[in-house]
């Protein structure tokens, strides 16, 4: 199985889309194909055995389109497109404003230069063609799209301007052999005023679809151009494509760090800003991860280069989110279906109507009027760009978060959550036990700490290292021990000043002729919050007791809290006894706590609440946390998490805050209402548009839809819902 995106060229609505990705679904072969008109890229997934990448190619150039690149992973460069187009538009204004000031200056009052009918019609003719000749390209796009039965919006353009303008050819020819003619009904008009408002339409939608990807643009500019190499000695500047994994780079104070490496030497504070959407600067020290793109603030660093390239964080979220723009929300499928057929069944309606208006005793030039009507009217260009331009706004705005997400349909899916599931251990929690209490019985709480940590020195217990750090925090100096000895499930013991020392569990205690009835409720209080308590016992008398546990993450409980607030029902999962996951529980006050569940057992107890109605987002970290992620509705995986999870979460948290499930949530909600907005009015356009331009309000008014503002309000449609994606700029996560 092989993914490819590929940059596709001549497509014009939704219906080009439709028609690509229907004859690459018909290749033996072809397992996935998206093509999204609003970043004109088509995202492949095939099976390289069956089908190459050349057989796909020429698919698509066989059917009129072109491919204009492959695996395209950096900042597209629409310029060109929005150059050709101004172009365009200035020749068409040119000449055309003229010709429209000609034919309708008069009607609304304006100066009007006297010239001869045979004059007007020749300079007609002149300055109509000049327009369609710079626009002769729609042209060639709609005839080929007719002769592969494949008709676009721009064959609706051919069909409507060409009949317009070979009409009015006719009839002009028609006078200049017989001048007597007294009535002459042109269109040249029509066709010319056509083609300038779509040619315009599409310069603005260029425009603004551009700002829909500059999420893309944004990401791709962060990468710096070159890096300080150290060899042999000396500082280097060397290209970005030249540095190798294990190069020694330097990075000076307000430079941009290269590429993703581990700090070999120095101590920084750095901007991840860009990256992680964090607002303060992290601090960095030897031994520490940074990330290509971010920004070292104060310090110089010495870092070893680790992942450079595709390999580097910032390529796999640039490929990430363009992915995830070139991706298709399962609402789409409804508009593309709609625009697969939408454009055959205009073509059959114009005709229709116009045979309909010429039964009823209308003239040919009244007829046509309604023929290229309705053909401009109904382009499905609204229905098109509605779904992708929402999604690319959406999935960018994420990204600038701090949040990946991979596809449109995790998008969707998200807005319909209604049951939040957390793993515990390094989720909810820092995946790090740390010493919590001490109590004192008969020594001093620095006494305890200091024999405690002496012991466990010794020891290769998970929780020896939180009782050693508590001590160096405290700059305790260790004493000498000897006879150590570990007892297997129970703790250790041996001897400090032969002084008889045991630290462990009430079990060791007990075996060794302690009494420990006296503490027994101090040690449930312990234990009923979660906490692992130890017992330390010196010459068999208890002195203290050591209590040590996974400590919450700093914005768990916002987290939860906001969800709540937005009436998600909130569970934990974990491998711990249920008193632990219990006493998370209550201190974040989470009603549902799925205790004791091994890690191949963990996607069977999301299937159960599945199985109860509910739509379930999993957020994990672990190895053993991806067959639930894969089995939730939604996985939402941490960056701080294993890749594994990384790969089979379809949201990551990149800068591993809990708030950011929040507003992944919320952000998709506000997605799909734009989405739906979009998909309300261009539905609504279409439907409201045809029948007013098919003439149903001339018998009661005697207002009829002229071809030339049928144009703007067409044009002016795909704007409208590009710019209302557009708006989602202003969207401000739910909790800052």
């Amino acid at each position: 199985m092989k993914k490819e995106i590929l940059k596709i060229g001549g497509m014009t609505c939704a219906s080009c889309a439709a028609n690509i990705e229907n004859a690459l679904r018909k290749k033996e072969g072809i397992i996935e194909a998206n093509v999204n008109i609003a970043s004109e890229k088509a995202n492949l997934m095939f099976d390289s055995k069956k089908i190459s990448l050349d057989e796909i190619k020429k698919t698509i150039k066989d059917i009129g389109y072109e491919v204009a690149g492959e695996n395209v992973t950096k900042e597209e460069k629409i310029n060109p497109e929005i150059t050709k187009l101004k172009k365009r538009l200035l020749i068409s204004s040119i000449f055309g404003l003229p010709l429209i000031y000609i034919v309708m200056g008069k009607m609304i009052g304006l100066p009007m230069i006297e010239i001869t009918k045979t004059n007007n019609i020749i300079i007609q003719l002149v300055l109509s063609t000049i327009v369609i000749l710079a626009n002769f390209s729609l042209w060639k796009s709609g005839v080929k799209g007719l002769i592969k039965f494949m008709p676009n919006m721009d064959s609706l353009i051919f069909i409507g301007t060409a009949s317009a303008y070979f009409y009015s050819i006719a009839v002009s020819a028609g006078f200049l052999l017989n001048p007597q003619i007294s009535s002459v009904h042109l269109y040249f008009e029509s066709a010319v005023f056509i083609l300038l408002f779509i040619t315009f339409g599409k310069y603005l939608e260029a425009i603004t679809k551009g700002k829909t990807s500059e999420a893309i643009k944004k990401l791709a500019g962060l990468q710096p151009k070159e890096a300080t190499v150290i060899k042999n000695g000396k500082e280097i500047k060397t290209p970005i494509s030249e540095v190798q994994v294990g190069d020694i780079i330097l990075v000076k104070p307000g430079e941009k760090i290269p590429v993703d490496g581990i700090i070999i030497d120095g101590y920084s504070g750095v901007d991840q800003q860009a990256i992680t959407g964090e607002s303060i600067p992290v601090e960095k020290k030897k031994g520490d991860e940074v990330i290509g793109a971010t920004v070292n603030i104060t310090g110089s660093l010495k870092l070893k280069a680790t992942k450079v390239g595709k390999d580097t964080m910032l390529s796999h979220i640039i490929k990430t989110v363009e992915e995830a723009m070139g991706s298709k929300a399962p609402i789409q499928l409804l508009a593309d279906k709609v625009s697969f057929y939408f454009v055959p069944s205009v073509i059959a309606i114009s005709i229709i109507s116009a045979i309909v208006w010429l039964i009823f005793g209308q003239s040919f030039a009244f007829a046509l009027t309604i023929f290229v009507a309705v053909l401009i009217v109904a382009c499905p260009c609204a229905l098109g760009l509605a779904t992708p331009t929402a999604v690319m706004m959406g999935t960018g705005l994420a990204a600038k978060n701090g949040i990946l997400i991979k596809s449109g349909k995790a998008l969707e899916i998200a807005e319909k959550i209604d049951m939040v599931v957390f793993d515990k251990t390094g989720t909810l929690t820092k995946g790090k036990p740390v010493t919590t209490d001490i109590i004192e019985i008969k020594k001093s709480k620095k006494e305890i700490l200091q024999l405690a940590a002496s012991i466990e020195k010794h020891s290769e217990h998970p929780l020896a290292q939180a009782i050693i750090e508590s001590a160096e925090k405290n700059n305790l100096q260790l004493s000498e021990i000897t006879n150590f000895q570990a007892v297997i499930g129970k703790g250790v013991s041996c001897k400090i000043e032969n002084k008889s020392v045991l630290f462990g569990t009430r079990k060791l205690m007990n075996d060794n002729g302690i009494n420990t009835e006296k503490i027994e409720h101090q040690m449930q209080k312990l234990e009923n919050q979660g906490k692992t308590s130890m017992l330390l016992a010196l010459d068999e008398n208890v002195i203290g007791i050591v209590a040590v546990a996974d400590t919450l993450k700093e914005f768990s409980a916002q987290a939860v809290n906001a969800l709540k607030k937005m009436n998600k029902k909130v569970a934990i999962i974990t491998g711990d006894n249920k008193r632990v996951g219990q006493a998370i529980a209550k201190e974040l006050e989470i009603d549902r706590v799925l205790a004791e569940v091994l890690p191949q057992e963990k996607s069977e107890e999301i299937k159960k609440l599945q199985e109860e109605g509910n739509v379930v987002a999993m957020i994990g970290d672990g190895i053993n946390d991806a067959p639930a992620l894969v089995q939730a509705d939604l996985g939402i995986a941490l960056g701080s998490g294993t890749d594994i999870a990384m790969e089979t979460g379809e949201i990551v948290l990149i800068k591993d805050d809990l708030r950011d499930v929040v507003t992944a949530i919320d952000l998709s909600k506000y997605t799909m209402k734009k989405i739906k907005q979009n998909l309300f009015w261009a539905f609504f356009y279409n439907s409201a548009g045809i029948p007013i331009a098919a003439g149903i309000l001339y018998p009661l008014t005697g207002w009829l839809l002229n071809p030339s503002f049928a144009a703007a309000a067409m044009a002016f449609s795909s704007v409208s819902v590009v710019s209302n994606s557009l708006l989602m700029k202003r969207y401000k996560p739910r909790i800052e």
